[in-house]
């Protein structure tokens, strides 16, 4: 059998590109914050993670600029040997502070930072408990690892309990979960994650990469939202949300961070941040201490949109945040949904199988502070006008 083999019988996706309902890798010609320009048609934007609205922000837009003429277009190496800047320092000793941790490591993506974080801490007799429902680098960061991996059901606290209690006293243990979950929109459990790690004498990480700028008063993620920042032993995000660009952080105890700058292996073998990408991060995070009406106003918004879409009998699951699945069901259905609602200027994410299961597709709308009220409007009303055409509500 060729190795190809796999590659000549994989269909489906030609399939939907022929039928004309292919939803993915729609170039966008224009970004202007809220609205996009794809094929020559203006779209409102509600399928980006830009919570924030940073993207654009002047502050923002002049950082990466200045940050380019000083230190030209990339660092042309790793953090460990010749790709470390004096701006990573200054935004890894920043995050720390902001997120009340001793110290923090910047890594080139927020995907690399959970394979770095996750393989090199775990070891041969250690164990790993991870929610069903945790973002693929997770998964893939356990993968690589030579620990065991425990898998239990989404925010099932009770079998949580049952896997620690199934390793033995003496092991080390790491529990792993998202903050906010990013197909279902929920919030993780902290509180009870936390009690049942101080019971069993484990490690707690959690994955903020949709809670930062999110949750908390300050937009700290997770733990500040719970007042937890203490009893959770490390902070995982990613820069490519709400903080405008692209890279990821690991934040805790010093010498937790000290063996990862020599043991990660996505931090030493590959190239760092460039200038640019991480004089945005420090910009957008100066606007978000500096505008913290930015948070209110995506909740404002997001408020707006679940109650609107639960008016019109639309199923958003336990959504709880600017992440909001609208379930549709069977996948052919759902992307003729998608196609429909593209067509009338609405930009949203269709999330198919394996990411969820075969009659439960949906389109998944992330809430932005900078959308307007008429953003919002027009959004539920093609919700609402494509909903009754194919008989969904």
């Amino acid at each position: 059998m060729s190795l190809f083999e796999k590659c000549q019988g994989y269909t489906i996706a030609r399939e939907v590109q022929a039928a004309g309902f292919y939803p993915y890798f729609r170039a966008i010609e224009e970004s202007h914050d809220t609205e996009v320009v794809v094929e020559g048609r203006r779209k409102v934007m509600v399928g980006s993670n830009n919570y924030l609205g940073l993207t654009h922000h002047p502050s923002v837009l002049t950082a990466a600029e200045a940050a380019t003429r000083r230190y030209g277009s990339g660092c042309t190496g790793s953090r460990f040997l010749n790709g470390t800047l004096d701006l990573h320092q200054q935004l890894e000793d920043e995050l720390a502070a902001f997120l009340n941790k001793e110290t923090a490591l910047v890594f080139s993506t927020g995907f690399q930072t959970n394979l770095g974080v996750i393989a090199s801490l775990v070891g041969r007799n250690d164990h790993i408990f991870s929610d069903k429902l945790n973002h693929a680098s997770i998964v893939d960061g356990a993968r690589l690892s030579y620990g065991t991996t425990h898998r239990y059901a989404h925010s099932d606290m009770a079998a949580l309990d049952r896997e620690l209690r199934r390793v033995p006293e003496d092991a080390g243990k790491l529990i792993i979960t998202d903050g906010i979950f990013s197909m279902e929109g929920d919030i993780a459990d902290l509180p009870a994650i936390t009690s049942l790690a101080e019971v069993h004498g484990a490690q707690v990480m959690v994955d903020d990469a949709h809670a930062f700028g999110v949750l908390g008063k300050r937009g700290a993620g997770t733990a500040e939202h719970f007042g937890l920042e203490d009893e959770v032993d490390l902070i995982v995000s990613t820069f490519s949300k709400s903080l405008a660009s692209i890279g990821g952080v690991v934040a805790g105890p010093e010498y937790v961070i000290h063996y990862l700058k020599h043991h990660a292996r996505p931090l030493i073998f590959s190239a760092s941040m460039p200038p640019a990408a991480i004089a945005t991060v420090l910009a957008a995070l100066d606007v978000l201490r500096r505008e913290p009406e930015r948070i209110e106003a995506l909740w404002r918004n997001t408020r707006r949109m679940q109650e609107g879409l639960v008016s019109l009998g639309y199923d958003i699951g336990g959504s709880e945040t600017p992440v909001i699945p609208v379930v549709i069901g069977e996948l052919e259905r759902m992307l003729q949904f998608w196609k429909e609602l593209f067509d009338a200027g609405v930009f949203t994410n269709p999330v198919t199988p394996p990411a969820v299961p075969t009659n439960s597709c949906r389109l998944r709308i992330s809430v932005m502070a900078t959308h307007t009220e008429e953003h919002v409007d027009h959004v539920l009303d093609a919700f609402a006008q494509v909903g009754r055409r194919m008989a969904v509500i």
